[in-house]
């Protein structure tokens, strides 16, 4: 039987240990590639970091990581639920863009389960960025396999799309900042049942 409100704890669990290992040793990976390249393509950063070689050697090995942890994570039962919801979209998805895009904040106006419909956009474009990027840093690294044409081609996404994933990851940072709960969730893996009612009123735990 679930006991009335006034008995429910003031927490909840939002994120297991693996999900939060993976979060965390993901965006530490990605960072690493995106301060890599910043050294790389920005003389002044350039010249202070110095010694080219390990720079780009950083950067290839951070890359070609950057998908391990959430292939290892996926053993986790969590995380793979999660997944799953991150990667359902509907009608209350939609009423939250559309209330996102007015700058509406009234209460109800923006309904949301687990992960709200930004969130969902944003999982499902840096999944497709880094993959990209993996795919045309692997053409610019081996150069003996692919046509002129091909590594050209691939140098001019891969540099763009990195300019846009650290744009992306800019205004993510600041997203989270603006939130303290919600890092809080990501940090600890529970949060005040009070935001959760508040800012994801259609989730539910499995246990309600």
């Amino acid at each position: 039987m679930t006991p009335p409100p006034s008995e429910h704890p003031p927490r909840i669990r939002r994120f297991s240990t693996a999900e939060r290992w993976v979060h965390r040793t993901t965006a530490w990976l990605v960072l690493l590639c995106v301060a890599t390249a910043a050294c790389l393509y920005v003389p002044q950063l350039a010249e202070l970091a110095g010694r080219r070689h390990l720079v780009v050697t950083v950067h290839e090995w951070s890359g070609l990581l950057a998908p391990v942890p959430l292939l290892a994570g996926l053993v986790s039962r969590a995380l793979r639920a999660d997944l799953s919801r991150l990667n359902r979209f509907g009608p209350h998805d939609r009423r939250w863009l559309r209330a996102a895009l007015r700058r509406d904040r009234s209460p109800g106006s923006r309904p949301a389960g687990k992960f709200n419909a930004g969130q969902k956009l944003y999982a499902a474009w840096i999944a497709g960025a880094v993959l990209v990027m993996l795919g045309t840093g692997l053409l610019m690294w081996f150069t003996g396999l692919t046509p002129l044409v091909w590594r050209t081609g691939a140098t001019f996404v891969h540099d763009w799309l990195a300019l846009a994933v650290g744009i992306a990851l800019a205004g993510h940072t600041a997203k989270a900042l603006a939130d303290p709960e919600a890092r809080r969730g990501m940090r600890t893996g529970s949060v005040e049942r009070s935001w959760a009612r508040t800012e994801h009123p259609l989730w539910r735990e499995p246990d309600e």
